[in-house]
């Protein structure tokens, strides 16, 4: 599933693309048809995230709301279509000149007003790459409660964009223990992981890609070969379970927590 850094570029390109254009609208896979009809000729006045949620705006009361869940994919093209899909899978697209958007496999893609847009937002947790987001929110659900920090961390209504390498990742940055209860984190240690996750996912919004290491962990630093993964940028123990930690040489180590696999340095992350 993508972090949110991805959903808030997908949204910037969507703006830069069609924003304050007449596109055209169609569903060719036929599951948005009906609404795509409605929007059709219309103008697209911009696009905004809210962690893992996309909103398209065309209007009072016409907003596309769009999580992209586990499958989906979002691509943004320029010129000929290039996408390896074919069209009966495209349940959304976009156009206007040479550009494109190509919406498949979506957990979500529905038109509704501007109440239920917000009603979204509101129930979401802080989103560190919003400016108006201050970690407040999220450190009144942190602070009352017996989870994990790991487990807070991944709720989207604590905090709204994090997703599994962010958390496996800031909390290797500060040395907590994955595994250590929310209640039990002091104020002045979250409100330094907030700050951190400010930076980080508005440094991945920037480049595109995941960079969690600091500079005298990079390969050029350490002699190592660069790290090769599909989702790129250089991570500390994000799916490296079993390689040495980059800090202290401990393998990393892994579990399955709520359904997905947490990885975290069990000499380096011993506070608990």
């Amino acid at each position: 599933m993508p972090e949110g850094h991805v959903i808030h570029r997908l949204a910037d390109g969507l703006t830069e693309r069609f924003g304050g254009r007449t596109v055209r609208v169609s569903s060719p896979q036929g599951r948005f048809a009906d609404e795509a009809a409605l929007l059709d000729g219309d103008v697209l006045n911009g696009a905004e995230a809210y962690g893992k949620h996309l909103f398209i705006d065309f209007g009072p009361d016409r907003v596309v709301h769009i999580h992209l869940g586990l499958i989906g994919k979002l691509w943004l093209l320029d010129g000929p279509p290039t996408s390896p899909a074919g069209l009966d899978t495209l349940r959304l697209l976009i156009a206007r000149d040479i550009h494109r958007a190509e919406l498949r496999g979506p957990q979500w893609c529905r038109l509704i007003t501007d109440e239920a847009r917000d009603e979204v937002m509101a129930k979401a947790g802080d989103d560190p790459i919003r400016p108006e987001c201050t970690g407040e929110k999220a450190w009144a659900k942190i602070s009352r409660s017996g989870r994990s920090i790991a487990s807070l961390l991944m709720d989207q209504a604590v905090t709204a964009g994090v997703g599994n390498i962010y958390r496996a990742e800031v909390l290797f940055r500060h040395r907590i223990n994955p595994f250590k209860e929310g209640r039990t984190i002091s104020r002045r240690t979250w409100n330094a992981v907030w700050a951190d996750l400010v930076v980080l996912l508005r440094l991945g919004v920037r480049d595109g890609r995941i960079d969690t290491v600091r500079d005298e962990h990079m390969p050029e630093a350490m002699g190592r070969d660069p790290r090769v993964d599909r989702h790129g940028g250089e991570v500390y123990v994000y799916r490296r379970a079993g390689l040495p930690c980059l800090v202290c040489g401990t393998p990393v180590r892994t579990q399955v927590l709520e359904g997905r696999n947490l990885y975290w340095c069990p000499r380096c992350q011993r506070r608990r």
